[in-house]
């Protein structure tokens, strides 16, 4: 669906569902516990006192466990029936559907407390990963939309203009002309082939494709739209405007200046700003390019959501910490103000802060460019399988480029036959 229709959509929609304006009135009280990690953490925490505004009677306490510690306590307390489990559990989206899938009954289905009503308030592809049949196991609350980052001095000094970087023809070919004024020691972008297969899964999911189909009952990784991308991959490699790296090779490649560009979800900028304090004004940000001309510029890489145990015993005060902080405008915009982290939230994009001039950016309205492009992003299901089909894809993507494919048909061919196998789902026909 496109951003129009759903901002529409939104206009029409009421902010709050029945049962919140009912609970609003009401006299909530007792204690919210909620389980997070880091800048998450730290970003519900500001959300507190415009919550507590609402209702003082309610105390909220956000205890930052660490993701891991997180993820594998809530793995145990569901299995242990939802014993010690918190009012809120913050949850990334590529883990949700483990849960869903392995332990049914061990989140509460929001429906049931007025979250369909306000469904159409978030863009679609946020709700593929948390939603198992008709029941919503979590509400959306951060997204990574992809754009690219790219040093506006080292563009200029190439004779490369963004804004005619529209495809991945393109791109490459401004990678050329990157590598040619400086011999090769700047690149356009730092890819993490061998490690991760990050720009594989950007650009598939661009094309309409994704190791699995948004049923969840096949493999969907030969089909034509994860053809292209990882045909793109190689191309881009094989074109010499690529450099390897990992994550904290990436990081310290573009603090020494040898980075044009960078594509990531948009929570990288936090990653760029901080780590590279010094660079400030030199940075700008565009959509990324499409696979072809007048294609889909846009993708997701990442982003999380909140989830409420069924063994909470405070379910309505819960549920609503869950709508204050992501189901508001004012909620959203202040944990992106101080955390970086990127709204779901389509009214969102329409608060002032979001169209203010950044200093960072060079004075560039990024959160404007950035999220622009919610509406547009197509679904993609990671399944309960996600890391399964991602450890395959590290390896025949890496193989893909060395060689050991003729074409990028035949390695994902492979891979769907490993993907099966690994999981039990059959290949797509």
């Amino acid at each position: 669906m496109k951003k129009t229709t759903l901002l529409t959509t939104l206009a029409l929609a009421t902010l709050l569902p029945a049962s919140s304006a009912a609970a609003q009135g009401s006299a909530l009280s007792g204690t919210v516990t909620v389980w997070s990690w880091d800048v998450a953490a730290k970003a519900l925490q500001a959300t507190v006192p415009s919550f507590n505004a609402k209702y003082p009677n309610v105390k909220v306490n956000i205890v930052d466990l660490g993701n891991q510690n997180v993820y594998d306590r809530g793995l145990a307390g569901c299995a242990a029936g939802g014993a010690d489990l918190p009012d809120v559990y913050s949850i990334e989206n590529n883990e949700a559907e483990v849960f869903w899938a392995r332990f049914p009954d061990c989140f509460t289905d929001l429906n049931t407390l007025g979250a369909d009503k306000i469904a159409a308030q978030f863009p679609a592809f946020k709700w593929t990963e948390l939603m198992a049949g008709n029941k919503r196991y979590a509400m959306p609350w951060d997204s990574g939309p992809v754009v690219i980052f790219y040093r506006r001095d080292l563009y200029q000094q190439a004779g490369v203009n963004p804004a005619a970087v529209k495809t991945w023809d393109d791109f490459l070919a401004a990678g050329k002309k990157v590598n040619a004024k400086f011999g090769g020691s700047v690149k356009m972008g730092a890819i993490g082939n061998g490690q991760d297969d990050e720009w594989f899964r950007m650009l598939a999911n661009q094309n309409g494709c994704f190791y699995f189909d948004n049923a969840a009952t096949q493999v969907t990784v030969a089909k034509s739209g994860c053809v292209q991308a990882l045909d793109t991959v190689k191309k881009l490699l094989a074109g010499g405007v690529l450099t390897t790296a990992d994550w904290g090779g990436q990081i310290t490649a573009f603090k020494a200046n040898k980075l044009a560009s960078a594509m990531f979800g948009a929570w990288y900028e936090g990653t760029i700003r901080t780590n590279a304090p010094d660079q400030k004004g030199k940075w700008g940000v565009y959509p990324m390019p499409a696979s072809k001309a007048g294609g889909v510029r846009a993708s997701n890489l990442g982003g999380s959501a909140l989830a409420l145990p069924a063994s909470s015993k405070n379910k309505e005060a819960a549920y609503a910490f869950m709508q204050n902080a992501l189901g508001t405008t004012n909620g959203q915009v202040s944990m992106l103000k101080g955390q970086g982290l990127v709204p779901s939230l389509l009214s969102a994009a329409k608060d002032p802060y979001v169209a203010q001039p950044q200093a960072y950016w060079g004075g560039q309205k990024v959160w404007q460019t950035i999220l622009d492009t919610l509406g547009d992003v197509p679904q993609a299901r990671g399944t309960q399988y996600f890391q399964d089909a991602r450890q395959i894809m590290i390896v025949v993507q890496a193989d893909y480029v060395k060689g050991k494919y003729k074409t990028a048909q035949e390695a994902l061919n492979d891979a769907a036959k490993k993907i099966s196998s690994a999981t039990g789902l059959p290949v797509a026909k």
